[in-house]
């Protein structure tokens, strides 16, 4: 009786696709990358375009005026991915400036102050989640009232004067940098908290669970995970990382004031979005918000060496806030297009 003798089994893995959901053809034609390649497209325009912009003292200015943006940018990020948002975050800013003038004027010590105002900008960010989670009111129309409730607060607490007699070890030190290199110490910080949230939302069950939120908070209910405690810990999370960026920027222009960061909220807003991330949640990259603040940065210094006006500035800023919107959809849109066409490739050439 013979037997059949069958050639050996094909063992070996499947060679991905270029267009695989993680090969780097895909993360290259993604919305992160293509703000990079726009970042460095401005950054180069910029440096050979605009005199002054490429000097180690520029660059260090530019990074400065991000920093806040940046800080504000990290904890509004997981806010979004989860479905929520937070407009009051530079009004609580102002306030928390204010704050830092009243008890400058009062005697307290910088060493005291730094903490009472991480403590305040915490415990506002603690009433937006409590009226969110669990009053059950939209974090949109929340946040919108208490974005007037906190500047309100600024004004009652130092009017329209300002303190500008802060000890200059502390006023000098945002402009600090490592050795010769063009990196002030502030910049250093941002650093280290974008790791620190970077990693809470990549690479633990906490960042999984925020994308599970913002992709169906019932589902994720149902799944076990603390929506609400998760949502009020973010909130409060966004009202300290407000005292924070209020300490840095009180400090870096030496001076407290009521109307400190008016109008920040919508280039946060703008940065955030214009990094991918959805604003219907579920969605998108610490790294590409991260990209997105640098753009928005070199943006606005540039046009300020160039002796752009500042309204000229709010276009752009509004500007942006559009595409920001407009734009990652329009790409996903077009990408499970893509992905349709060529299931229905598939589908019609097995059958």
């Amino acid at each position: 009786m013979s037997t059949t003798v069958l050639p050996p089994a094909d063992t070996s893995e499947p060679r991905p696709s270029a267009f695989a959901e993680h090969s780097p053809l895909r993360r290259l034609l993604s919305w992160e990358g293509a703000i990079t390649a726009l970042l460095i497209f401005a950054v180069l325009v910029a440096s050979f375009g605009v005199e002054g912009f490429a000097d180690s003292f520029n660059l260090a200015n530019a990074q400065l005026d991000i920093v806040e943006i940046a800080i504000l940018s990290l904890t509004l990020t997981l806010l979004v991915v989860i479905g929520e948002i937070d407009l009051s975050i530079a009004s609580n800013l102002g306030m928390c400036s204010a704050l830092m003038g009243v008890l400058w004027n009062g005697g307290l010590s910088i060493e005291t102050i730094i903490p009472i105002t991480i403590l305040v900008g915490a415990l506002a960010g603690a009433l937006n989640g409590f009226l969110v989670t669990f009053v059950g009111l939209p974090s949109l129309a929340v946040t919108i009232g208490t974005l007037a409730l906190y500047r309100g607060l600024a004004y009652v607490l130092l009017g329209d004067k300002a303190v500008a007699d802060f000890p200059v070890s502390y006023t000098t030190w945002p402009s600090k940098t490592l050795g010769s290199l063009p990196i002030p110490y502030p910049t250093v910080l941002v650093i280290v908290l974008a790791i620190v949230v970077g990693v809470i939302l990549h690479a633990t069950p906490v960042g999984r669970s925020l994308y599970a939120i913002g992709s169906n908070k019932e589902a994720a209910r149902f799944a076990g995970i603390r929506v609400k405690r998760i949502t009020f810990w973010l909130f409060v999370a966004s009202g300290a990382f407000a005292g924070l960026a209020a300490i840095i920027y009180t400090l870096r222009f030496s001076s407290a004031r009521a109307d400190n960061a008016n109008g920040l909220e919508l280039t946060v807003v703008a940065a955030v979005l214009l990094g991918g991330v959805s604003i219907f949640g579920g969605r998108g990259t610490l790294p590409g918000v991260l990209v997105a603040v640098l753009l928005v940065g070199v943006l606005r210094n540039a046009l300020i060496l160039d002796d752009v006006e500042s309204e000229t500035l709010m276009l752009v800023t509004g500007g942006l806030l559009i595409i920001s919107v407009l734009a990652p959809n329009a790409v996903t849109w077009g990408r499970e297009r893509w992905r349709l066409r060529r299931l229905a490739q598939k589908a019609a050439s097995t059958s």
